[in-house]
């Protein structure tokens, strides 16, 4: 089980890319949370490995079409067992 915090920047706000990053985490069986944070968007993500490898990928790669993203921030987090979706909050 890999638990990650991962900042996205650029145009990820207004654009869709917080429902884009939601249909990815159901495709990946991957539960969290994602969230606009200031200027960037703040997304919570657990799963398993392999998942985990494919939603970020997915996330920053395949982002939604209106979205731009320019940067982001990686951190590896200790599992937390009390997540049990994933949802835009």
């Amino acid at each position: 089980m890999r638990h990650i915090l991962l900042q996205v920047f650029g145009r990820v706000q207004g654009v869709g890319f917080r429902y884009f990053t939601q249909r990815i985490a159901m495709k990946y069986n991957i539960v969290g949370t994602v969230q606009n944070v200031n200027d960037y968007v703040e997304i919570y993500a657990q799963g398993d490995e392999k998942d985990i490898e494919k939603f970020i990928q997915s996330v920053i790669d395949g982002a939604s079409p209106a979205s731009d993203v320019t940067n982001h921030h990686l951190e590896e987090l200790e599992p937390n067992q009390t997540l049990s979706d994933f949802r835009s909050i």
